[in-house]
C-alpha cells in the first residue's frame, strides 16, 4: 500500500482519521494496529522481520537503560557488549536481505576467475524500508548509550515509534528523542490538522502530477537500445530522472510530515531545495537531510571526522559515501555513486583555501552544481557501469543515434517540465511570503485568502484523483531502497 493508491486515499486513511478522535487513550494503539496493518498488506510474512528487529532492539535499548540506572555511565563493559551485540544483529539482518545476493554474485565472480565452483543463495526479498527502520533503532540504541535519551519502558510505545506507518516505508529518519515527548502526550489542533491535510495534498501532488510523467519519460528513453539514444534523448532523460527522483521522494516525505501532523507528530523535514546548492557540501545539507545528519552523527564524528588531519579527513569522506552508495542499493552503480559524490566533497575541501580569497560567483557554481548532481544521477539511475557510462557518452555526442526528441515532447509534457523545474526552487516559499504581505490584517483579504487555498487545494486533490483512476503509471522510487 503506498500513500498515492486508491486503497490507502479512499479506504485506509479516511476510516483511521475517522476512528482515532474517539480512541481516547488508545489512540496510539490504533496508530500501532493501524501502522502493523499498513506494512501486512504490501509485505505480508515480512512483517516478521520488523518485529524481530523491534523486540532486539527493544530488549538491548532495556539493557543499556538499565546500565545506567545502577548508576554506571552507560558505557560500562555489559553496556558496550549489548550495544554491540543489537548492533550487529540490526546490520546482520539488513546485511541478509539487502546484500546478500550482491555479495554472492560477486564472490562467484572471483570463484569463477579462481576456477573454483560458485556458490548458490536462494534471493532474498529486501522488508519494506528495512534501511529506514534498520538505521533508527540503531541511532536510538547509540543515543541511550550516550546518555541522550531513556530508553523506552513501554514496548508498544517503542514498536510504534519504529514502526509508525508514514515514515516507514521511506523515512525521514527520526530520533527517539524527537518523538518521545509525543508518543506520552499529543494535541491535535485544528491549525495543526489543516497543516498536516494541505503538506500531505501538496506532497501527493507533487508525487503523481510531477514526479510520475516525468519519470515516465525518463523510463521509456533509459529503456531503449544504447544504439537508439541519441544526445537531446540522453539529456532529456537524465534532466527528467533529475526532477523525478526529487519530487518523488520529497514529495513522498511531505506526505509523511502531513499525515505526522494530522496524528499530532512533528516528524523532521528532509529536504530544503537542493537543487539551489552552490556545492556538494551544501547539496547534501539540503537533500535527505536526516540521513546525512545519521552519517554525521553516528559514523563520520566517531570515525574521526576531521580531528586527525587532513589525509583522515578524507578517507572519513570517502567510507562515509561508499557507505551512504550502499545504503541505497547493493550494485556497483551505488557505490560509484558514493565515491563520486565523496570526491567531490574532497575536491571542495581542498579547494576551501582558494574559494574563501576567490568566491566563485553564483552564476558559476549553481549551474557547476547541477551538473555534477545530473551526472551523478546517471549512475544512480542506470542497472549498471557500462550502461551508465555509455549513457553518458551519448550525452556528449559519443554517439551515431539520431533519435530525437520530437515523440516525447508534448504541451503536457512541456508544462510539467517548466513547473517542475520552477516548483525545485523555491518558488513557492516566495510567492507564500508574498501572499502574506498582501493579505495583511485585512480581514476579507484573509477570507479571500483561506477561501483560495481551500480551492486551489480542492483542485489539486480533483487532478490526483483523476491520475490515479485513469491508472496511470506511478511508482515509489526509494521503496527500494
Amino acid at each position: 500500500m503506498i500513500f498515492s493508491s486508491i486503497t490507502f486515499l479512499f479506504f485506509f486513511l479516511p476510516a483511521l482519521l475517522l476512528l482515532y478522535p474517539f480512541a481516547g487513550k488508545w489512540q496510539n494503539a490504533l496508530l500501532l494496529v493501524a501502522s502493523l496493518f499498513f506494512y501486512t498488506w504490501g509485505e505480508g510474512v515480512y512483517l516478521g522481520i520488523l518485529l524481530v528487529s523491534i523486540a532486539i532492539n527493544y530488549l538491548a535499548g532495556r539493557a543499556i537503560g538499565n546500565c545506567r540506572a545502577r548508576g554506571q555511565d552507560g558505557k560500562s563493559l555489559a553496556a558496550q557488549i549489548t550495544l554491540t551485540l543489537a548492533i550487529i544483529a540490526d546490520f546482520v539482518l539488513l546485511g541478509f536481505y539487502k546484500y546478500a545476493d550482491f555479495l554472492t554474485d560477486n564472490l562467484n565472480w572471483l570463484l569463477s576467475h579462481l576456477a573454483l565452483p560458485s556458490v548458490s543463495l536462494t534471493p532474498a526479498h529486501p522488508p519494506l524500508g528495512i534501511s529506514f527502520f534498520t538505521f533508527q533503532a540503531v541511532a536510538y540504541l547509540v543515543d541511550i548509550y550516550r546518555g541522550q535519551v531513556t530508553a523506552s519502558k513501554r514496548l508498544t510505545d517503542f514498536t510504534l515509534f519504529i514502526s509508525f506507518f508514514p515514515r516507514l516505508a521511506a523515512g525521514p529518519i527520526v530520533r527517539y528523542l524527537n518523538m518521545a515527548a509525543a508518543l506520552k502526550n499529543r494535541t491535535v489542533t485544528a491549525e495543526g490538522y489543516a497543516a498536516g491535510i494541505e503538506r500531505f495534498v501538496f506532497g501527493l501532488a507533487k508525487k503523481v502530477l510531477l514526479a510520475n510523467p516525468l519519470g515516465q519519460t525518463a523510463d521509456q528513453i533509459y529503456a531503449l537500445p544504447l544504439a537508439d539514444l541519441s544526445s537531446p534523448l540522453a539529456w532529456l532523460a537524465a534532466v527528467c530522472y533529475m526532477l523525478q527522483i526529487y519530487f518523488d521522494f520529497s514529495g513522498y516525505t511531505d506526505m509523511a510530515i502531513g499525515l505526522g501532523r494530522m496524528f499530532g507528530f512533528h516528524l523532521p523535514e528532509n529536504f530544503n531545495y537542493p537543487y539551489i546548492s552552490r556545492g556538494i557540501q551544501e547539496f547534501w545539507r539540503r537533500w535527505h537531510i536526516t540521513l546525512s545528519s545519521w552519517f554525521r552523527d553516528y559514523l563520520y564524528i566517531p570515525l574521526g571526522g576531521n580531528r586527525h588531519g587532513s589525509i583522515r579527513t578524507y578517507v572519513n569522506l570517502l567510507t562515509v559515501f561508499i557507505l551512504c552508495g550502499l545504503w541505497h542499493g547493493a550494485n556497483w552503480t551505488f557505490v560509484f555513486w558514493g565515491l563520486y559524490h565523496g570526491f567531490f566533497i574532497i575536491c571542495e575541501h581542498l579547494a576551501k583555501p582558494l574559494t574563501n580569497r576567490h568566491p566563485v560567483p553564483p552564476w558559476l557554481a549553481y549551474p557547476a552544481t547541477v551538473f555534477i548532481i545530473m551526472i551523478g544521477w546517471v549512475f544512480f539511475r542506470c542497472d549498471t557501469l557500462p550502461q551508465a557510462i555509455s549513457h553518458i557518452a551519448a550525452m556528449f555526442g559519443q554517439t551515431e543515434a539520431s533519435g530525437g526528441i520530437v515523440p516525447f515532447i508534448n504541451r503536457k509534457f512541456v508544462c510539467e517540465l517548466a513547473v517542475a523545474t520552477a516548483l525545485s526552487m523555491p518558488l513557492w516559499p516566495w510567492l507564500r511570503q508574498r501572499w502574506v504581505s498582501y493579505v495583511g490584517d485585512s480581514t476579507p483579504k484573509a477570507l479571500f485568502a483561506a477561501s483560495c487555498r481551500v480551492l486551489g487545494l480542492a483542485a489539486l486533490l480533483y487532478a490526483v484523483i483523476t491520475n490515479l483512476a485513469a491508472g496511470s503509471y506511478n511508482p515509489f522510487i526509494y521503496f527500494r531502497f
